[in-house]
């Protein structure tokens, strides 16, 4: 055992706190980061006032800062709780259809030569094209954003679970084969277990994905939500504003993304970070 190793054992064995020093040892990418964080947003800040460049084509961050706590003294929180509402109920939607079918697929080969190539037409067609008749036909309010988001979050998890069910090892379904298991109980103890990584793999792309479906939602057509204030603040060219929102909005997506790798760590706990398989982005 190296002495560093050995000097991390002692510490946990008596049960010390890590110091300061030793966690940016251990994990030098977050000062790195906060340090990347500092020098952008003071050159950014930098650049504004000594280039004097106008508010409406790019704020400063004192500006947005500003902006921001004016909105959450606003009404920030309720356009937020309606998009987040909207992300979250259209990632379920989506998520849950393209496991479903994704798992049918996977399991039955003539469904796949029947339905895939209707399903890969449906996405090439780019969203923001169907979004407008998405919105005539379900109306203004949240449902229409729901199945937009849908739409949207739908494709990564239906890729993904077809490659992961198939990508359980042939001899050990044959071996269960030859012992008389069941269509249902290869799926359950060789696909499904093989197939998780990528699962979560396609639930991660599929929740980023979300967000930005709510918004393409809302700016088509809407009466709340976040993506109808970026419009009004661009009406109004408040564009300190407009960066606010967009903070929040990143902020979202950033918790969002940490929710699910969270879940991730828990259920598929032997899965190698270092070799994620991102499909169907």
């Amino acid at each position: 055992m190296s002495k560093s190793a050995s000097e991390e054992h002692e510490l946990l064995e008596s049960g010390k706190p890590r110091t300061l020093m030793q966690t940016m040892k251990e994990k030098p990418e977050i000062p790195l980061a906060v340090l990347l964080f500092v020098v952008l947003v003071g050159g950014w800040e930098l650049a504004v006032r000594v280039f004097d460049i106008p508010k409406i084509v790019l704020p400063s961050p004192t500006a947005v800062a500003q902006a921001l706590w004016t909105g959450f003294e606003g009404d920030f929180l309720k356009h937020f709780g309606i998009t987040f509402y909207e992300t979250l109920a259209g990632f379920v939607l989506g998520s849950a259809t393209g496991l479903v079918l994704g798992a049918l697929i996977g399991q039955f080969p003539l469904l796949e030569r029947t339905l895939y190539p209707y399903v890969v037409a449906f996405q090439t067609l780019p969203k923001v094209a169907i979004a407008p008749i998405i919105v005539i036909w379900f109306g203004y309010g949240v449902t229409s954003k729901i199945v937009i988001t849908a739409t949207i979050a739908f494709f990564p998890l239906l890729a993904n679970t077809i490659v992961g069910l198939r990508a359980a090892p042939q001899e050990q379904i044959e071996l269960m084969v030859a012992f008389t298991a069941s269509r249902w109980q290869v799926f359950k103890l060789a696909r499904l277990p093989q197939a998780l990584p990528y699962i979560f793999v396609g639930l991660d792309v599929a929740i980023v994905l979300s967000v930005i479906g709510a918004i393409v939602g809302e700016f088509v057509g809407s009466q709340a939500g976040l993506g109808y204030l970026i419009l009004q603040k661009n009406f109004n060219m408040d564009m300190a504003g407009v960066f606010a929102i967009l903070i929040v909005l990143s902020a979202m997506g950033i918790g969002l993304h940490l929710a699910v790798n969270a879940v991730q760590r828990k259920v598929v706990f032997w899965m190698d970070s270092s070799s994620d398989k991102v499909i169907g982005a």
